[in-house]
């Protein structure tokens, strides 16, 4: 593990390409979130005077609810964790397959559009730490996520156990979480784009703006401040 203060300042870095895999996991999340906050809508509307409420939703994710949704948009906030992290576009993927497992050992428990930030930042720390041979530490993955470093030492603990501690992807189920996603683009009109693997250079915390925090109970993530 490596922390911010050991590299050097790359301002004079070109910009780095945006990986495609971003474009098509930013597109299936934003679809799955849409639906789940569809979902919980539907149960908090009122049936006859009654209210439906949302009672039967799992509380599983409640460590990564925020108070309120951030105002930074899932690829946007996808962006920036990869142009600042530098993490592998491997790592995307791998991220996408902890939050998969997670939903499935807690079926009753939804990505929603208050937590969906959180568990992508953790969910890709995680996965560098698995994949990358050099990584960030939490601190600096807090910076660029828009958390205080406590909390995501927080939330790195109960995603952890949440998932029993099953990070480990192998290979074969990493090509088919790629072929998958990369279907459910083209099944929904998008374009036919290909999964990269290619690893990336790493950039200083001082090249890092402020993503400011809430500082209300449930902090919630809010936009790039200029």
């Amino acid at each position: 593990m490596l922390s911010a203060g050991e590299f050097t300042n790359h301002l004079s870095r070109p910009e780095p390409s945006i990986p495609r895999v971003l474009t098509i996991l930013s597109f299936v999340l934003e679809k799955l979130v849409a639906r789940n906050n569809g979902l919980i809508d539907d149960l908090t509307q009122p049936l006859d005077g009654l209210s439906c409420g949302s009672a039967g939703i799992g509380k599983s994710l409640n460590p990564f609810h925020g108070v309120r949704a951030p105002s930074i948009s899932i690829p946007k906030y996808l962006e920036r964790l990869y142009k600042y992290t530098d993490c592998s576009p491997s790592c995307f993927v791998v991220g996408y397959v902890y939050i998969d497992r997670l939903v499935h050992k807690h079926p009753d428990s939804l990505v929603l559009s208050l937590n969906v930030h959180r568990l992508l930042v953790t969910s890709i720390m995680v996965a560098s730490k698995m994949l990358d041979d050099v990584h960030y530490n939490n601190a600096f993955y807090a910076k660029v996520g828009g958390v205080s470093n406590a909390e995501l030492n927080r939330l790195e603990v109960e995603f952890l156990f949440l998932l029993d501690f099953r990070v480990t992807v192998s290979s074969r189920v990493f090509e088919s979480y790629c072929f998958l996603l990369e279907k459910e683009m083209i099944l929904n009109g998008g374009a036919c784009q290909t999964i990269e693997r290619s690893l990336v250079p790493i950039t200083d915390m001082a090249d890092v703006p402020e993503l400011s925090e809430n500082t209300q109970t449930s902090p919630s993530l809010t936009q790039i401040m200029d």
